[in-house]
């Protein structure tokens, strides 16, 4: 009698989708943190409970990983985008978190200018990650995640500059760099998601 290969489990497709707006959410409840007179300690508690289910669907893909014969694509493809995926989300509720502990009063208001770019690559994931099932139109996902990293670097570097101006406390700019590094680290761990998923589709293509 004939081997037959099991199917592919299409089911990573939904948990990536899943992950991605995991990140949509997570990065609404950040810029919220940026509203004046905002509930912060109610804002870092719904930011943890968003990251505590990103991370419940980045191990049901780990567990699906291990439990399944056939994948969609390469095993360490999939473990590095729903690592990168989680990543993204640890450092955004990092940066809410900090903000809480540290206290922190008014933040830099070019702070917005680094959310606002963290919610546009969420939502470019969100749309991104359906299109793994056909690797159609992807290009155009990665060259703006890529163009949006540049532009939070510019921004990052100017936030910077303006927390040395000496304009704040040496112990607020310690605080607040702090909390930029780690908006940062977010966008970064976006351009590494856009990377996996260009590798992914050369090897797939």
């Amino acid at each position: 009698m004939a081997f037959r290969f099991k199917p592919v489990d299409d089911v990573f497709y939904d948990l990536f989708q899943t992950s991605a707006q995991h990140l949509v959410e997570g990065a609404a409840i950040l810029a919220e943190l940026l509203g004046e007179g905002a509930d912060r300690h109610a804002i870092a508690a719904r930011m943890q409970e968003a990251e505590h289910r990103a991370d419940e669907t980045t191990h049901e893909i780990a567990s699906r990983v291990n439990a399944t014969f056939v994948t969609p694509f390469d095993r360490e493809d999939i473990y590095a985008l729903a690592s990168g995926l989680d990543d993204v989300m640890d450092y955004m509720e990092e940066a809410v978190d900090l903000t809480v502990l540290y206290e922190v009063g008014a933040l830099p208001a070019e702070i917005a200018d680094q959310v606002d770019v963290l919610q546009r690559c969420a939502e470019l994931t969100a749309e991104a990650m359906p299109r793994l099932r056909s690797m159609k139109d992807l290009s155009e996902y990665w060259i703006e995640i890529n163009r949006l990293e540049n532009a939070g670097d510019k921004s990052f570097r100017h936030i910077l500059a303006q927390l040395f101006s000496g304009s704040y406390d040496a112990l607020d700019v310690l605080k607040l760099k702090d909390i930029v590094e780690s908006l940062e680290s977010a966008v970064d761990a976006f351009e590494k998601v856009a990377n996996t998923v260009e590798q992914i589709h050369a090897k797939e293509s």
